[in-house]
């Protein structure tokens, strides 16, 4: 790759699920990327192949705290994602979206870096019109148990656009819907996570309602790819862009195509559904297209054959280590699966 067009890129939360693809496709471009992670819910083996390349540094660091360091480019995407994680810690799950956005803005104030913030489908809450274009204002319930991260990234979201209103941030936003590959984990509670692990354990498969509500589930290569097209694009800064999948599915639909493409034969099992989770949950994504020439490409079968390999490993992994631990603690087992769907 020509030093002209070498970049020295910084993306937080660079060692969780969706940072870590970033990571490795920047790597992978040639660029010097500096990774940072406080490892809350981010894990080393997701990284752990990059090690070695001379143009990747990992750094453990919490973005609470400012970073002093000398980059072109900033992806913010620190903060737990899943319920099961940001419901943990509610008041760092906060700190981490507002404090955090505050000390990477001042970082690409100070240096001029374009900066860009993956804020969420959940600033749209359960939504009242459908599907979700980024001029809707959302429908939030402010002291519900997902506010601790729904309003910290709408408040994300509103320092991005003044602090390029205020100080010439070059800034970019983008609205991520429900995303799902390898490197998940297996107990973060999410839909994918949940459905497949249960899959592949044989387990009944835990649908929440009447299984009637909606999402639309993008690849994560496809997202990272839109990541990387909105930050070098000319997209105004005060516009968010919405990405994801506007292939809209109901949640019994999901779970009958994650036992296609498991293979098992496990029976579907309902359950009350969690306080305000959305009904419907599909981008708009007009300004995706227009502005970035993007839309995902992987159709859901491959995405879920790609990420069944990976599950199968892991939980076979998993497995190992219970074994091992309950030898040595007769106690010892895995995490139960969390009640908080996406």
């Amino acid at each position: 790759m020509k030093e002209l067009h070498r970049k020295r890129v910084l993306v937080t939360g660079g060692a969780g699920f969706l940072g870590s693809h970033l990571c490795e496709r920047l790597v992978l471009a040639g660029h010097d990327v500096l990774c940072v992670d406080n490892f809350y819910t981010g894990v080393k083996d997701n990284i752990a192949h990059l090690l070695d390349a001379g143009n990747f540094e990992l750094m453990r660091h919490d973005v609470t705290f400012p970073l002093y360091v000398e980059v072109d480019e900033i992806y913010n995407l620190a903060c737990p994602a899943s319920p099961v994680h940001y419901q943990r810690d509610p008041v760092q799950t906060t700190k981490t979206s507002v404090h955090g956005a505050i000390n990477m803005l001042g970082l690409a104030k100070r240096t001029g870096a374009r900066i860009l913030q993956a804020s969420t489908s959940e600033v749209y809450g359960d939504p009242g019109v459908h599907p979700q274009a980024e001029s809707y204002w959302g429908n939030v319930n402010p002291i519900g148990l997902r506010a601790c991260y729904d309003e910290g990234k709408r408040c994300a979201e509103t320092l991005f656009v003044n602090y390029h209103r205020q100080h010439g941030v070059a800034t970019r936003i983008a609205r991520i819907f429900n995303t799902y590959g390898p490197r998940m984990h297996p107990l973060d509670g999410r839909v994918i996570s949940n459905l497949m692990t249960q899959a592949l354990r044989d387990e009944p498969l835990t649908v929440y309602g009447d299984g009637s509500q909606t999402r639309a589930l993008c690849y994560v290569d496809d997202l990272v790819d839109g990541l990387i097209r909105l930050m070098t694009s000319d997209v105004p800064p005060e516009v968010p862009v919405n990405l994801g999948s506007d292939h809209e599915l109901s949640m019994l639909d999901v779970a009958r195509e994650v036992l296609r493409a498991t293979g098992s034969t496990a029976t579907v099992e309902f359950r009350a559904l969690p306080s305000d989770d959305p009904q419907r949950r599909c981008p708009d994504l007009t300004a995706a297209r227009k502005h970035l020439g993007w839309a995902p490409s992987t159709s859901l079968a491959d995405g879920l054959a790609h990420t069944v390999r990976y599950f199968s490993q892991r939980l076979a992994m998993l497995s190992q280590v219970s074994r091992i631990d309950a030898r040595a603690t007769p106690t010892a087992s895995l995490s139960p699966l969390s009640n908080a769907p996406v």
